[in-house]
């Protein structure tokens, strides 16, 4: 079966990256969450994707990803820390996760991947916990992100209000 541990702070280099996704936060603390249409109706989740070749980075990575998932461009991301996945094998790798403020929040493009246009919901954490509902391990991984938007990006108010953007 495979398992899914969360660490905070840095990916190992020894660790293979296979995915980079962003906890966005507005300058007023709302989250950001993708949404996309499925078979049993929607499905929440964070904005990123897999690095290619050309990325120089996992902040490159998230840039695009986030540009071409969401339209939203972002301040310097954070890394807040990452999911490392253990296959049934034994074997494992990494998908990481970085915070970083919004700058901007562009009109709803399609994926250049797949055409699909996301929606985008503005949420609380604690509300993008529920959402998303990756259990514990997607729970301290917003539950950190807050703390570091906090701590490293300044904010300091956290609104309740919910909004489709």
């Amino acid at each position: 079966m495979v398992k899914f541990i969360w660490h905070n702070g840095e990916v190992p280099a020894t660790l293979k990256v296979k995915q980079v996704y962003g906890l966005l936060f507005t300058k007023d603390g709302r989250m950001l969450v993708r949404i996309e249409k499925a078979p049993s109706g929607k499905n929440y989740s964070l904005a990123g994707g897999t690095p290619e070749a050309y990325d120089k980075d996992l902040e490159a990575t998230l840039r695009r990803e986030v540009i071409e998932e969401v339209n939203t461009k972002i301040d310097k991301p954070i890394m807040v820390g990452y999911q490392e996945v253990v296959l049934d094998d034994g074997k494992s790798f990494a998908q990481a996760r970085m915070v970083a403020l919004i700058k901007e929040i562009g009109e709803k493009l399609p994926d250049p991947d797949n055409g699909e246009i996301y929606e985008r919901l503005l949420t609380t954490p604690e509300k993008a916990i529920d959402y998303i509902n990756w259990g514990e391990v997607g729970k301290k991984q917003i539950l950190e992100a807050k703390r570091l938007a906090q701590e490293k990006l300044g904010l300091s108010e956290f609104s309740d209000v919910e909004e489709y953007v």
